[in-house]
Parts: structure tokens; C-alpha cells; sequence
């Protein structure tokens, strides 16, 4: 009997893990076909009636001999192939984290490996979707963590960066970025969320290095973080800053922010 929905190349729901560590990406190299031998990021295909979260734990679990905790990052269309037949699927994409030590499942992959993210070639990589993933990655999270936690000390010396929180701010963030000489002297970083009343986004963490003041890097970060919130719809941008930072204050008026007199109180959850 000919099946109707079988015409119908609908994209097959699969889920892929992102892991960076030092700046490093997670790779696993293929033990079988398509693509045997070539590098990939780890994931699979949902289950019926799995959510993308689930198939993704589970395959890990399976593939890694981990647990993972996970943050959503974005859809990813693209091809895979079975019996020579080519198919469409949707990749879930997420920022994964995990404690513990990776043990191998050798029958799906012989091996992986730690690459630094910025050495990677996207077509390297199996399939089409992993390679649109990889691209992203390189645009939005190819950070020197080990500078920026440089800068953020020259901000606040009490400060802790911890890698995988700074992953996920850009998730839903942006971070505009100075680099010098192959040196990154300065970064902001910009976030939006929606209130009651409008459209707003947050600045923050709004640093250049001590040897690079005077010459107008912070303005030029900070009218790119503008620039980035009015392509987003944000109608409103607001940031904090410590009074005694003279400089900063001077810049912030000239480009336009007015002060808001408030009460800022922070509560610490114990």
C-alpha cells in the first residue's frame, strides 16, 4: 500500500552536546558509517516521545558514560543519510556540562578528543548540521578565557569567572571584544530581558585593560553594544557602575545614559 507520509521529507529530530573546556571543544571520532572515521560532535536521534533533553542525556549517558546538565542553544536543519537514501533532520543544540570522567563506548566512536575551538575546520567535521554548529561556536564562543579573567580582575579582584557560566551568558547574550595584536584588551557584554513595561537589556562587565586606556576603546565597545540592542528591538539599556570609576562615568553621560536614581540591593540565595 503506498504511504502517503512517507513523501514527505520531514526533518528526523536528533540532539547534539556541545562541551568547551579551556577553550576547547569536545570532538568523538566516528566508528561507524556515514562519515567512519571522521570527527563529531556526540549526540543522536530522538526516541519517539523523548523531548530533545532527554535523547540527549540519555545519549550521553550511553555514548560517554556521563550525566549532563544542559542549556539550550539553538536548531540546527541540515542532511544524514541511511541505505544510501539522503534525509532531512533538525539538531537540538546544547551547552553541556558533566562531573566525572568520560568512559568511551568504543562501538560508536574509536576515540575524542579536546580541540582548541578557534583551531577547528568546520567542513572537518561529520554532517552538515554539526558543521553549521561548529561555525556558530567559532562566532559566538571562540573567547581567550585566561585573558578575560585578567580583565575581569582589573574590575574586581574578588571576582571568579567560572568558564561554563560565561558559555552560557553568551547564549543569551553578546559580548563586543577589542583585540589587539592577537591580545584581547577589552570586552562588554550586553543581555536583554523583557519586563512589564518594555524591551530592556543590561550592560555589563564593561572593562579595558589597564595599558590600553586613554585611546577610546571603551566607547567603541560600548556604542557596539548599542548598536547590537537596537538591531535586537531593545528599547531601553541600563547599566551599573561604581562612582569612583571617574573615567567610566564621564563615558557613560557623553554617549547619553542618564542616572537613574535608585536603590540597588542584592540578595545572595544560600
Amino acid at each position: 500500500m503506498k504511504c502517503e507520509l512517507c513523501a514527505f521529507n520531514t526533518p528526523k529530530g536528533t540532539a547534539t552536546a556541545v562541551f568547551l573546556k579551556n577553550g576547547a571543544l569536545l570532538l568523538v571520532k566516528r566508528n561507524q558509517n556515514p562519515h567512519k572515521g571522521k570527527w563529531d560532535l556526540p549526540g543522536g536521534y530522538m526516541n519517539q516521545g523523548e523531548a530533545p533533553e532527554e535523547t540527549l542525556r540519555r545519549e550521553m549517558k550511553e555514548e560517554l558514560g556521563i550525566n549532563i546538565s544542559c542549556d539550550f542553544i539553538g536548531w540546527f536543519p541540515g542532511t544524514a543519510s541511511w541505505n544510501k537514501k539522503t534525509y532531512a533532520i533538525l539538531s537540538h543544540a546544547y551547552l553541556a556540562d558533566y562531573q566525572g570522567e568520560i568512559t568511551l563506548d568504543k562501538k560508536e566512536n574509536a576515540s575524542f578528543a579536546w580541540v582548541p575551538l578557534k583551531k577547528i575546520k568546520p567542513s572537518s567535521v561529520a554532517f552538515d548540521s554539526n558543521q553549521a554548529i561548529v561555525r556558530m561556536l567559532k562566532k559566538k564562543f571562540d573567547v581567550d578565557y585566561p585573558a578575560l579573567v585578567r580583565l575581569i580582575a582589573q574590575l574586581d579582584s574578588s571576582a571568579t569567572v567560572n568558564e561554563m557560566n560565561l558559555y552560557r551568558s553568551l547564549i543569551y547574550g553578546y559580548m563586543s571584544k577589542k583585540v589587539i595584536k592577537g591580545k584581547l584588551v577589552g570586552a562588554g557584554w550586553i543581555f536583554p530581558r523583557r519586563t512589564f513595561l518594555r524591551k530592556q537589556a543590561v550592560v555589563e562587565d564593561m572593562i579595558v585593560d589597564e595599558s590600553q586606556r586613554g585611546k577610546g576603546l571603551g566607547k567603541e565597545i560600548l556604542l557596539d553594544l548599542l548598536r547590537w540592542a537596537k538591531k535586537e528591538g531593545v528599547e531601553v539599556v541600563e547599566l551599573t557602575t561604581n562612582p569612583s570609576r571617574i573615567a567610566a562615568n564621564a563615558l557613560y553621560q557623553k554617549i547619553g545614559f542618564k542616572l537613574h536614581p535608585t536603590n540597588h540591593y542584592l540578595y545572595r540565595i544560600q
